[in-house]
């Protein structure tokens, strides 16, 4: 009996096991759905306006005085002088001004006659404060300048004017021109520059960069062309162009070489055939001392200087040089270099001038 329960029960699983199977294979095939890949946009990062800055207007540095400027001078003669003015005047004292003087670049025969006349009239006055004494060395030394002489660089009626810049090499001539050419195109002038140094290595490049700096347009040839051949087209350039100046530059000589002088003189003269040429500007470098005098003799004669250019006055103890270059030459100081910016170039004024290095 047991037997046949066990039996059953065999037949009764494997059937519904058969039929569990049947249904799985009659049951219909399904397909998976497809999976849908959602994009999702990067995130777009939205940055705030930045902060809304209140423009202050910045007011430009005030530049230094020429009293500043020529500290270096200052300082050398006026240390000096209070040595020797810190007693009683007497014999020594006045040959120690005139020492002083003369270490200042004042020449020996322009020093001279400052202190006869000094000396004369603290006498005649009674005078023995040695700021009183400081305050006539004061006026004396302006005396020395021709006050009323204009000083201003004139202009031609027609255009172009034409400066002609000399000097030697160093004194800062092709520089001069630089400041000069930025100045006039500062104050709404056309400018051309000719580079009638063709002597140079590279003296027209520099003259270039210097246009570009200023707005100026340039003139040139190939290196070792004639000079007055350059000078001459560079006018006739600025002539049809009707430019209002004509900036010439010219090959630094030594005064001593008469050929490069007699070279100098033909430029001036290649000029002249179709203009005038209003200014001859000597360039001198007043850390060069007397020898800058000796040079300003020489160049009058060749080209005809109608003014000097006086560069680096800051950068020397010894500005004196300016006095006797007026003294001896009869040449006015046009224009003073007294720093290396392109600004730096400052009409001069006899009388600050004179302030500045006593002051």
């Amino acid at each position: 009996m047991g037997l046949v329960v066990l039996v059953v029960v065999v037949v009764f699983v494997a059937r519904r096991g058969s039929q569990r199977d049947a249904d799985v294979l009659d049951r219909p095939e399904t397909t998976k759905a497809p999976v849908t890949r959602t994009e999702v946009e990067p995130e777009t990062i939205v940055e705030p306006p930045p902060d809304v800055v209140e423009e202050v207007e910045v007011e430009p540095a005030l530049r230094p005085s020429l009293r500043e400027r020529l500290t270096k001078s200052r300082r050398f003669i006026t240390g000096r002088l209070a040595d020797a003015l810190g007693q009683t005047p007497d014999e020594e004292t006045w040959e120690d001004v005139e020492a002083v003087l003369i270490q200042a670049d004042i020449g020996v025969a322009t020093a001279t006659r400052i202190v006869d006349d000094l000396r004369e009239q603290v006498r005649e006055r009674k005078i023995k404060d040695p700021s009183e004494i400081m305050a006539l060395l004061n006026e004396e030394l302006v005396s020395l300048f021709d006050t009323e002489k204009p000083r201003d660089l004139t202009y031609s009626d027609d255009r172009p004017t034409v400066w002609l810049i000399v000097g030697v090499n160093g004194t800062g001539k092709t520089t001069t021109i630089g400041k000069l050419a930025s100045t006039l195109s500062r104050d709404g002038k056309s400018v051309a520059l000719a580079a009638a140094d063709t002597f140079r290595a590279a003296a027209d490049e520099q003259l270039g960069a210097w246009g570009e700096r200023s707005g100026a347009q340039l003139v040139k040839h190939q290196p070792g062309a004639d000079p007055g051949a350059v000078a001459f087209d560079a006018y006739k350039f600025a002539k049809a162009r009707e430019l209002d100046v004509l900036l010439v530059d010219t090959a630094g000589r030594l005064h001593t070489k008469t050929p490069l002088m007699d070279e100098l003189s033909k430029v001036r003269r290649v000029i002249e055939k179709e203009g005038t040429v209003q200014e001859s500007l000597l360039v001198i470098d007043a850390t060069g001392g007397q020898n800058g005098l000796n040079q300003a003799k020489e160049f009058a004669r060749a080209a005809g200087v109608t003014g000097v250019v006086l560069t680096k006055l800051d950068g020397t103890a010894k500005g004196g040089i300016a006095l006797t270059i007026e003294d001896d030459l009869d040449i006015p100081i046009k224009l003073i270099g007294v720093g290396e910016g392109i600004e730096d170039l400052e009409p001069f004024d006899p009388k600050a001038y004179v302030d500045a290095i006593l002051a």
